[in-house]
């Protein structure tokens, strides 16, 4: 059975092999090895994590058995406006077609609901099929965005909300 529980700092290491099972097929086709692993290196470092943790960012992290399946992270934003982003969700290709990214979307929304959230965020790149994903579960599409990164590197996304 699959269960959600909340991420903590000795997490880390088990997200940050998450992350790279999950990147490299998603977005090597996409944007290629080099912009994977400077992507990786920069979001998903120990120090980062830990400092997202640190600020409040919230992380579930999807289980069967104890074995990691994926992980979901979210935060406030916005409190003037009561608005959150999720800014990370993914799910280990074994582990796709078993509801996990469903459960976990849908645990972000309750969370956010309870919290008093009323808007959801989120970035996605562009041709990520994952925007189907979220567009099932009631994202639209609010804007069309190319953010620098560093390197000479581009996120090239949309930016999808849901209210709540």
């Amino acid at each position: 059975m699959i269960t959600l529980r909340k991420g903590k700092e000795d997490d880390i290491p088990d997200i940050q092999v998450m992350a790279r099972r999950t990147w490299e097929p998603t977005y090597l086709p996409i944007i290629g090895q080099k912009q994977v692993d400077y992507m990786l290196d920069k979001m998903y470092n120990t120090g980062v994590l830990l400092e997202e943790m640190m600020k409040g960012y919230l992380f579930l992290i999807a289980e069967d058995n104890e074995e990691s399946l994926g992980f979901a992270s979210y935060s406030l934003t916005d409190p003037e406006n009561f608005s959150y982003k999720l800014h990370k969700l993914y799910v280990l290709p074994e582990a796709h077609g078993k509801g996990v990214g469903k459960l976990l979307i849908n645990e972000v929304v309750n969370k956010v609901r309870n919290g008093g959230g009323k808007t959801l965020e989120l970035n996605v790149n562009r041709e990520n099929a994952a925007r189907d994903f979220y567009l099932k579960a009631g994202f639209e599409i609010k804007e069309t965005v190319d953010i620098e990164i560093g390197n000479g590197f581009f996120m090239n996304d949309y930016v999808m909300v849901k209210a709540i």
